[in-house]
């Protein structure tokens, strides 16, 4: 990868791959599928309501949107005259019948619904005709009449405009953090250029990749998997980066050949990057087994990223290192220091006296991080899982406002009906039993074709609710033991969606938690070689999870947006559970390598040393760069990069500099059990290595 010869090759090679992955990046978006269905269980009620609407009912790929009307001081005549005219006038727009106006008993705010056109991989089509709504209601309207497009459409035009043109920001926001954070940590005018270029060009080449696999084998793909893409292969990427250059900048110490350095820094962090690739490759593709469509799509779109970065920073980093040469240290050059020994206090002074502290009070130290990182925890009792439209946005949007003054002068569930299909010769007892549903205000048979009547019901409290969601209970409920036909019911709409949705997630989290727990014990156990350490580094991992959510949520409390998706908690766990494991293994595989030559006790120390500076740039880079997310003006995001980032520098700061080495010293060399690293031969052959005070700074 890095020799005289070999680098040239492997520069080529990228070359073809940054060609061709480039081109291909860029078109990603046009294989994005945010189509309703990709969010839904595939088996759920909602999911099959969907699609008998779409065979039998309306043409494939519509959305409801809903016009509302207000007026302050009441709507005038003419403002009557001019929704009346709407409601013929939007036709034109349409996709299929439009409804009459609805006025509010205190004629205060009014409402027309109807279906526009959308595309599961084109926003702008929806976008479009919501535009073209909103042009013919504004046209010629009096003035001070007020108007605002809500109902699904109107919100999914609201995420549009909010995401537009994010791909390429979120990308150049990441690439600005990483760039201030690494000229901070290597203070050098030239040498962050070159992890920065790497990490840039594997992200297009990951684009380009995920794009062949939606285009040509299916694999879903959807604005959120897009964004989680690019923000995943620049933080992981640059960590990555970071602990090769590390070990890059001792072998050149150790090394007047810069491509025997290379081969060696190289051969030494090759063990702890493929660990790390492949445990957070291989949880994220238990997200397969997932229920929800969307949930199946990220998991191999993550492993995807993590792939093409690993190969990046393993193969193009170190051939550009070699062929740029020692000087991109400058000023800092790593000068052939004939007798160099890695974790010398003058190499990494804070780290050494971090290191000497725990020693001399192991269990003072376990026992402290616990009882704080117990403590947050406990903050999970506060999290508040379950959000509203309203609760959706950090700014206000149309969709939002016309929901508040639809919910202030209608029946709460008036703009989004419950959808009901029941076979036809069973309508009218399906719509008594129906209309007798508590929490139904009203109920109606629009109309039937193909052998399905569609019956709407209004529901007396707000879709987006957890009594609507009960609502719906009840009416399967009922439904489902009336007798005849009327039992295979199918009840649909927003409600039923964001019911199915929430059990969907509660037995995602039933599966793929304890699936990808599996799944990092045993990476931790083959690359460690043992049966406690991973059990107790896994225990460590749980412990730390949990206090992220809990210290994330009260800090979600604090800012105002104390809801959160009830799906941010597995996303959460996957990517803190994974992450987070990995710097576990950059310090223990480091740990273990130390142990072989020194002994347990000074191999835990020195390991501790070499890593901590390397470790915690690596956590701070990978924190900054979720925290982008936030710049996103939506509650989801916003949360989602909080609470990614307070998990890792938790895990950066607290677990993985002080609890996990001072539990190693604590338990012993018994926690290499069965092995016994301290037995075996030094990697090359060598006799175990005395160590000085300088060493560990103990």
């Amino acid at each position: 990868m890095s020799g005289r010869r070999s680098k040239w090759a492997v520069l080529v090679i990228w070359l073809v791959l940054i060609a061709a992955g480039g081109s291909l990046g860029a078109k990603i978006g046009h294989v994005q599928n945010n189509d309703q269905e990709t969010w839904l269980p595939s088996s759920a009620q909602s999911t099959q309501a969907v699609k008998i609407a779409e065979k039998h009912f309306a043409d494939r790929h519509t959305s409801g949107a809903v016009i509302v009307y207000t007026r302050a001081g009441g709507l005038t005549a003419a403002d009557t005259a001019k929704i009346t005219a709407d409601s013929g006038a939007l036709k034109d727009v349409a996709v299929g019948p439009v409804s009459a106006p609805e006025f509010s008993t205190d004629h205060v705010a009014a409402f027309i619904s109807l279906s526009l056109r959308t595309s599961p991989s084109d926003n702008n089509v929806l976008t479009h005709a919501v535009d073209r709504s909103e042009t013919v209601v504004r046209d010629g309207a009096p003035a001070g009449l007020e108007t605002k497009v809500s109902g699904e459409a109107g919100s999914i035009r609201d995420f549009a405009d909010v995401y537009s043109g994010m791909d390429g920001a979120l990308l150049g926001a990441a690439l600005a953090v990483v760039a201030i954070l690494l000229l901070l940590t290597y203070r050098s005018p030239v040498l962050w250029l070159v992890p920065l270029l790497s990490v840039f060009l594997a992200a297009e080449v990951a684009s380009g990749v995920v794009y062949l696999f939606a285009a040509h084998a299916g694999l879903l793909v959807n604005g959120l998997s897009t964004y989680i893409l690019m923000i995943l292969c620049v933080g992981v990427g640059t960590d990555y980066a970071l602990l090769l250059i590390a070990r890059y900048r001792e072998e050149l110490h150790r090394h007047e050949d810069r491509h025997e350095a290379m081969r060696i820094a190289v051969g030494r962090s090759i063990s702890a990057l493929s660990a790390s690739a492949a445990t957070v490759v291989l949880a994220s593709l238990c997200l397969v087994f997932g229920r929800m469509t969307s949930t199946r799509g990220l998991g191999p779109v993550v492993a995807i990223g993590i792939a093409v970065v690993f190969l990046a920073m393993t193969s193009l980093l170190p051939a550009l290192l070699v062929v740029l040469g020692r000087w991109t240290f400058w000023p800092f050059v790593p000068r052939h220091t004939p007798g160099y020994r890695a974790g010398a206090e003058q190499e990494h002074g804070a780290w050494a006296r971090v290191a000497g502290a725990v020693a001399r009070r192991p269990r003072v130290v376990w026992a402290c991080c616990i009882v704080v990182l117990a403590a947050l925890a406990a903050g999970t009792a506060t999290v508040e899982t379950g959000q509203t439209q309203a609760q959706q946005f950090t700014k206000s949007v149309g969709s939002i406002e016309g929901q508040k003054v639809l919910a202030a002068h209608f029946p709460a569930g008036a703009s989004e009906p419950a959808d009901v299909y029941v076979p036809s010769q069973s309508g009218d007892s399906a719509l008594r039993v129906v209309e007798s549903v508590p929490g139904v205000q009203s109920a109606d048979i629009e109309r039937t074709a193909g052998g399905w009547t569609h019956i709407t019901a209004v529901f007396k409290d707000a879709p987006d609710t957890p009594a609507a969601r009960a609502t719906v209970h009840r009416m399967r409920s009922a439904l489902g033991s009336a007798p005849g036909e009327t039992s295979d019911a199918v009840v649909g709409g927003q409600s039923a969606i964001a019911l199915d949705t929430a059990n969907a997630t509660k037995d995602e989290e039933m599966l793929l938690i304890p699936l990808v727990l599996l799944v990092v014990l045993a990476m931790l156990m083959l690359v460690l070689r043992s049966v406690v350490a991973p059990i107790v580094l896994l225990l460590s991992v749980i412990l730390s999870y949990a206090a992220a959510v809990g210290a994330a949520s009260l800090l979600f409390h604090a800012i105002g947006y104390p809801h959160m998706d009830r799906s941010l908690l597995l996303i959460g766990f996957l990517f803190l559970v994974a992450l987070g494991v990995d710097y576990t293994i950059f310090l223990m595989a480091r740990v273990r390598e130390e142990v072989r030559r020194r002994g347990h006790r000074e191999g835990v120390l020195t390991g501790l040393t070499v890593t901590g500076g390397v470790i915690t740039s690596a956590g701070i880079v990978l924190a900054a760069t979720f925290c982008v997310l936030a710049t996103i003006p939506t509650v989801s995001s916003l949360q989602e990069g909080l609470l990614i980032a307070v998990g890792i520098l938790l895990d950066t700061f607290l677990v993985r500099s002080l609890l996990v080495p001072a539990l190693s010293l604590s338990i012993g060399p018994g926690i290499w059990r069965p092995g016994h690293p301290e037995t075996q031969a030094p990697p090359d052959g060598g006799r175990p290595v005395e160590t000085t005070r300088a060493d560990v700074g103990a």
